[in-house]
């Protein structure tokens, strides 16, 4: 597999992954042509350093996978750096392979070579099999997340 920094036109593959399930479905709008605010949201991500959208291809360089990687530099742990991952989605024919704990073993590697004190995520409660697969992966159910739509 290869990992690497998404161009412009990786985009409407990425949507399409993002909308190919239950809950995308409610919250994307994936058409072609894209809306512009996919292409205006990917121009902040990849002008931004501590953003990295990453594409994963399989051998016949065929776009089976994505996840965004955030790195937020803050004041606790001693100035130190969390990596948050995101937006991880593998083609609907793809999964079930092993490609996802590929995938975070990648994201655990690109974290700690970006010197990240930890890798957290947030994933929706009506996901239990990726919970299921992250607790397998060791990630911990640490806190209580909380959030605050808006729109």
């Amino acid at each position: 597999m290869i990992f690497r920094k998404a161009t412009e036109k990786d985009i409407p593959i990425i949507v399409e992954m993002i909308a190919d399930d239950e809950l995308g479905r409610e919250r994307e709008n994936f058409q072609i042509p894209l809306q512009s605010k996919y292409l205006k949201a990917f121009e902040k991500i990849n002008s931004d350093e501590n953003q990295e959208l990453i594409i994963v291809e399989n051998e016949n360089s065929q776009i089976i996978g994505t996840l965004q990687l955030t790195f937020i530099q803050y004041l606790t742990y001693q100035g130190g750096i969390r990596a948050q991952i995101e937006a991880v989605r593998i083609r609907k024919d793809k999964r079930g392979l092993g490609i996802g704990r590929k995938m975070f073993q990648w994201a655990i590697t690109r974290a700690k070579e970006r010197n990240a004190h930890l890798l957290q995520l947030t994933t929706d409660k009506k996901r239990p099999e990726a919970i299921k697969f992250y607790k397998d992966l060791g990630f911990k159910q640490s806190h209580e997340g909380m959030k605050m739509h808006f729109n």
